[in-house]
């Protein structure tokens, strides 16, 4: 018969068992992987861009999660389409944070999916960070609103100034009907005619349109010196570049990244050639950036809008060095505040920042000019960089 102070030394044991089996299973489930959202437009208008910011994100993870991870712990992420629009991305938006139960966004991809689901996120205190949206309203949508992308406000004023230094004075303008190409043709606009610059004509178009012959014609009769484009999807840019040429305008096209694409390239073929298009780009003296991008290039087989690819895969690498500081992925605040507080060297640039709306510091655009097609590879990326944008 076993005596009493053997039962309770055998009781003492299994419950120090039982506490250590425990406390190895909250070890392991603290060491989960960090769960981030994501929403870009995978489908619908930005397409190729949103697809281009996802598989940077996916090579920034896989190259973490390769090296070890976050403070030992992987990082996932949770990818819904917001398909360019302001109600499918509210629709991402609450399946990320009502099933997902996410507390951190990275995207989105098009301005009006911006705006539609950021008063949610301000709202919820949960942090969206975008590295492509670029409308200037974004500044205005809250405290937990990032982004890494040039706000129009920046990309319309500079390319005022290269229109006026250019000799342009009469301008036409044509744009689809979205917060992003709108956002970038007012603010041109804008500047344009503060220097003294005069629209002789302006034309908009829906989303679904393909043929733009009618409204090309109606800017042309105007006899414009130049005649500016904005677009929010690559197919409509590069069309309207091809069928301007088709019309007999042989002047002057300036645009922004969008009209610039490989694909937009691909349709406007020979029609591109002289385009001035004004964007941020990456730096070919940046080894950061030249090595993502080879790296892009061996793992998806091919490279558009390198300055948004190189974007996204920044925006992960910030994400990964704030969550290593709070340690937690629910913790939107401390993220947040990491966001306020960090100077960053990455892929589009050094010691970049975010001021106090969360827009992007220490970056700029650059002058691109489209080379012809005999002239484009995929190293140049179809055109050269003349400089940087004039300041006022």
């Amino acid at each position: 018969m076993m005596g009493i102070s053997f039962i309770k030394r055998l009781v003492a044991i299994t419950l120090l068992a039982v506490l250590v089996m425990v406390a190895a299973g909250c070890g392991e489930e603290e060491k989960g992987p960090f769960r981030i959202g994501v929403m870009e437009s995978v489908t619908g208008a930005g397409e190729t861009y949103g697809t281009v910011a996802v598989q940077a994100k996916q090579l920034a993870v896989d190259e973490i999660n390769e090296a070890g991870g976050i403070n030992g712990r992987l990082l996932e992420l949770v990818v819904e389409d917001s398909k360019c629009n302001a109600q499918d991305a509210i629709t991402a938006y609450n399946k990320l944070t009502d099933v997902d139960e996410v507390k951190i966004i990275l995207g989105t991809s098009c301005s009006g999916a911006m705006l539609g689901a950021a008063p949610l996120a301000e709202r919820e205190g949960v942090v969206m960070f975008s590295g492509l949206a670029t409308n200037p309203d974004i500044a205005e949508a809250g405290d937990y609103i990032f982004r890494t992308s040039l706000s129009d406000a920046t990309v319309g004023v500079d390319t005022g100034n290269v229109l006026w230094a250019d000799g342009i004075r009469n301008l036409a303008t044509i744009n689809e009907s979205t917060d992003y190409a709108e956002g970038v043709r007012r603010t041109t606009t804008a500047q344009f005619e503060k220097l003294g610059g005069q629209i002789v004509a302006a034309e908009s178009y829906p989303t679904d349109t393909t043929d733009f012959r009618t409204q090309l014609s109606k800017l042309l009769n105007a006899n414009p010196d130049a005649v500016h484009v904005a677009s929010q999807a690559e197919a409509s840019g590069g069309t309207i570049l091809k069928q301007l040429r088709e019309l007999g305008y042989d002047g002057p096209i300036y645009a922004d990244v969008v009209p610039i694409g490989t694909t937009a390239l691909e349709i406007a073929g020979e029609a591109a050639t002289g385009v001035k298009a004004i964007t941020p780009d990456l730096d070919p003296a940046n080894a950061k950036a030249q090595e993502v991008l080879a790296a892009f290039k061996e793992k998806y087989d091919y490279v558009t809008l390198p300055w948004f690819l190189g974007s996204a895969y920044d925006n992960i690498y910030i994400t990964a060095e704030c969550l290593k500081k709070t340690g937690d992925d629910q913790n939107a605040d401390g993220f947040r505040d990491c966001l306020y507080d960090i100077t960053w060297s990455g892929t589009i640039g050094d010691n970049y920042s975010f001021d106090e709306k969360g827009e992007v510091v220490g970056l700029a655009n650059a002058v691109l000019e489209v080379l012809p097609v005999a002239e484009r590879t995929e190293e140049n990326g179809g055109y050269r960089v003349l400089g940087a944008a004039p300041s006022n």
